[in-house]
């Protein structure tokens, strides 16, 4: 396997993610379509799925899970750091569309800096 597959899948992926992100954004809990829907039929599992995501979006859930997960990638050496910081990304993401940017703005960089970072020479 290159050495480059995995950061130009990463260069594919996260945009993709981020963009799914903002279509659920502005598709789903923006719509003024689905407001209706969900005034008038509350119990559909589509009202009770935009439910949850507003109640993680209100307690901060995703942004506090990006954090959580790029500041242990950061002090986690190898690859369990890398892959830290990569749950840190798909937490990150979607947390900066659906409103926690102020935790998750901190998440990505530290997840960025994390996966950017040259790994430890061993000693001898």
């Amino acid at each position: 396997m290159s050495r480059r597959l995995p950061v130009m899948l990463l260069c594919i992926v996260l945009p993709l993610w981020l963009a799914a992100s903002y279509g659920a954004r502005y598709g789903f809990m923006e719509d003024a379509q689905w407001v209706g829907i969900c005034v008038d039929q509350a119990s559909r599992w589509e009202c009770q799925l935009r439910s949850g995501l507003g109640l993680m979006i209100h307690f901060k859930v995703m942004g506090w899970a990006a954090l959580a997960a790029a500041v242990s990638g950061f002090v986690v050496p190898g690859r369990a750091g890398w892959w830290l910081a990569m749950l840190a990304l798909v937490f990150g993401f979607p947390a900066l569309a659906l409103y926690n940017t102020s935790l998750a703005v901190f998440a990505v960089v530290i997840a960025g800096l994390r996966l950017v970072r040259a790994p430890a020479a061993c000693p001898r």
